[in-house]
């Protein structure tokens, strides 16, 4: 019992740590660029040694990468999931996850990180990253809730349809509204919410 504890607590200080570093590196890309800080700079804003960074990152742009993946509340999603229907089908199981997922804050934050990335090309591959490992993790919790009924295959294709679908959502379109965005000088543009909720009914009712 007190292995399984120290087990726990370990892996949650791991996770704290490696959340500070890549918050402090979000903070210094945006305050200063990323060629305005070094890895040493992260390492004395967050408090820790840069033995410790190397640990969990293997450069900044990494870190940077990493506090967009965990801006979204993983944690929050099984239970949230649970108060469903059981016979929710994988759509309405990816809108409900969509509604909890896309935050101001991850839109807002998602969307600042690609337009670093647009200045500086060595973020570029990060932003694939950032969503595929977002996919990846909606894949898991699907095939867990619905292996016994829906194929991988389908799973798959479902949650990369609609990761396509959203990608508009963080690369500064023009006619997508982010969060207290002022309308005006924005033609025919739609609130973020809005557009979350039209990809779902195009795919309940087919194109």
């Amino acid at each position: 019992m007190m292995a399984e504890r120290n087990r726990n607590l370990r892996k949650i200080k791991k996770e704290l740590t490696e959340k500070i570093l890549a918050e402090k590196a979000y903070e210094l890309a945006i305050e200063k660029g990323m060629d305005g800080f070094i890895i040493e700079d992260v390492v004395q804003r967050s408090g820790y040694s840069r033995r410790t960074f190397a640990n969990y990152y293997s450069c900044k742009e990494e870190a940077v990468a990493k506090a967009v993946i965990t801006s979204c509340k993983y944690d929050r999603l099984m239970d949230e999931i649970k108060g469903l229907p059981l016979k929710a089908s994988p759509l309405e199981v990816m809108y409900h996850i969509a509604k909890i997922l896309i935050t101001e804050d991850l839109i807002l934050k998602t969307n600042q990180f690609v337009i670093l990335s647009r200045r500086y090309s060595a973020l570029q591959p990060y932003v694939l990253k950032v969503i595929y490992e977002a996919q990846v993790n909606t894949e898991h919790i699907l095939n867990d809730l619905f292996h016994d009924r829906y194929s991988t295959v389908y799973i798959q294709l479902l949650a990369g349809v609609i990761f396509a679908a959203i990608i508009p959502l963080f690369a500064d379109k023009k006619n997508l509204l982010l969060p207290g965005q002022d309308p005006n000088g924005y033609l025919n543009a739609v609130l973020i919410w809005e557009y979350i909720d039209d990809i779902f009914d195009y795919l309940k009712t087919g194109f």
